[in-house]
């Protein structure tokens, strides 16, 4: 290794990245095996839930730096069993990315395992952009998030017609949030909108009680599930009123997806176009679009 290799500065990557589109985003879908380092996203915990294509990467890895206890270590022992791995918690950017630069630079197979979808408050751009830097080709590979094995836990959609037409990611503010930067509020108060938070198992109480303050409806339903697929799985049921104790008691501070609005429940939606006689246009389309002949 030279000397200009053995440190590397992420933050440098960062404000390098060129503002031209990539050609690989018109040259690969994202079901593509790829040059360079996958970053794969493990899914929400049953390894089952991890992807095909996740799965194959895997199974070819010399080397796979995880994300430590939020990837199930039954999906390291049943897919990663003939390849070294690596956590990184509690490791920087700083030695996580020469990490995986050496070892593909030497020719290792080496894959990148997040948990859920990397695309969702997982920081893999950031060591995707340091690692090209370096001259490392990565590309993503999608994964099942949180929020959508625990609807399945949970026997509903998050998006149902005529309760909720939209989805909100989200977080509560906290050490790397602001207040201002905290739009739950705001989404509950739209009515129509599941919103679903991350990274906010230790602050339900709170988030609880400042909906409360602004008003909104202490009946409205709410749902934690913890650790959503796993073994161990928890399914918390309540409402903006109650959910707050109801957490504390199981004793959760993480690993816990919140869902709130009325699509948790499943309940007082209507039947959707999809499967009615809009479905079957057919002839009469040009009339449903309002284009029929006079």
């Amino acid at each position: 290794m030279t000397d200009d290799q053995s440190e590397t500065d992420p933050q440098d990557a960062i404000d390098a990245v060129a503002t031209d589109r990539d050609d690989r985003v018109y040259d690969h879908s994202a079901g593509d095996e790829q040059e360079g380092i996958p970053f794969v996203g493990a899914g929400p915990g049953d390894p089952k839930l991890l992807t095909v294509a996740g799965r194959e990467l895997l199974s070819e890895a010399d080397l796979v730096v995880h994300a430590g206890s939020l990837v199930n270590s039954e999906l390291l022992e049943e897919y990663c069993a003939d390849a070294e791995t690596v956590s990184s918690i509690g490791k920087d950017l700083e030695e996580l990315i020469p990490l995986m630069r050496d070892a593909y630079q030497a020719g290792d197979t080496v894959v990148r395992l997040h948990s859920g979808d990397p695309a969702i408050y997982g920081a893999a751009l950031e060591q995707m952009d340091a690692l090209e830097h370096e001259g490392v080709p990565t590309y993503i590979v999608p994964g099942v998030t949180s929020a959508f094995a625990a609807s399945a836990t949970m026997r509903t959609q998050l998006t149902l017609n005529e309760v909720a037409n939209h989805v909100a990611f989200t977080r509560p503010q906290g050490k790397t949030l602001t207040e201002e930067e905290d739009h739950i509020s705001e989404f509950v108060g739209m009515g129509d909108v599941t919103t679903c938070i991350y990274l906010g198992t230790h602050a339900v109480s709170e988030t609880m009680e400042r909906l409360l303050g602004d008003g909104h409806d202490p009946e409205t339903p709410v749902a934690a599930v913890y650790h959503a697929s796993w073994p161990d799985e928890d399914v918390i049921e309540g409402t903006i009123g109650t959910i707050g104790e109801k957490v504390e008691d199981a004793g959760y501070r993480a690993s816990a997806m919140v869902i709130i609005g009325d699509a948790v429940g499943g309940e007082d939606y209507e039947r959707s176009f999809l499967y009615g006689g809009w479905a079957n246009r057919g002839e009469d389309a040009s009339e449903s679009s309002g284009e029929a002949d006079d």
